[in-house]
């Protein structure tokens, strides 16, 4: 999630803001579970045992978010992931059935590579990388999942790669200083 930040110098605090919220109300979000993981605490007693889940909640149409939720029961702990996923969507920018163009990145150890594919490739993906590029719909794309191989930190790799792509017409434009709206005129 991106966050505007406004500050102001002599003691004002920072207020943030998140910025292209996305209304969960309006999709038909389908919610898949990636991961359940028990943690058991050593206590005086003896164990005390958490349940920690990772769910990935997306429409397949371009809309994806990912949450953890962790609670001393599952069913708590996946209605807390599945309520953050829906907190948490972004919008990705699709090209067809794929997306624009390549990318890498890096959150933590985890890093995440995603590259466009042609039609007909399908979903080459594993882990939690499938479960998200899943969610948003996409049908072809290559991933490789590079570094850690926690699947926390994979699966928000894969989000802030998702929600980095750019339009490639108007990233062309941006570059060249053109106006969006208006093509350059040439006098003769």
């Amino acid at each position: 999630m991106r966050v505007d930040l406004n500050s102001k110098r002599d003691g004002f605090k920072v207020v943030k803001r998140p910025i292209n919220k996305i209304d969960p109300t309006e999709l038909s979000l389908n919610d898949k579970l990636v991961y359940i993981n028990r943690v058991s605490k050593v206590v005086k007693g003896g164990k005390r045992l958490s349940f920690s889940v990772l769910m990935v909640a997306g429409d397949g149409n371009g809309h994806v978010g990912v949450g953890v939720g962790k609670a001393n029961e599952v069913p708590l702990a996946i209605s807390k992931a599945s309520t953050i996923a829906k907190k948490n969507l972004i919008k990705v920018r699709l090209a067809g059935n794929t997306i624009p163009h390549e990318i890498l990145v890096k959150l933590g150890a985890a890093k995440v590579l995603l590259k466009p594919a042609s039609p007909g490739t399908g979903l080459i993906a594993g882990g939690s990388v499938r479960a998200v590029v899943e969610a948003v719909g996409i049908k072809d794309i290559l991933t490789k999942s590079l570094g850690s191989s926690n699947k926390v930190n994979v699966a928000k790799a894969t989000i802030l790669a998702l929600s980095q792509l750019r339009d490639p017409k108007a990233e062309l434009a941006r570059r060249k200083g053109a106006p969006k709206g208006q093509e350059a005129v040439t006098g003769g």
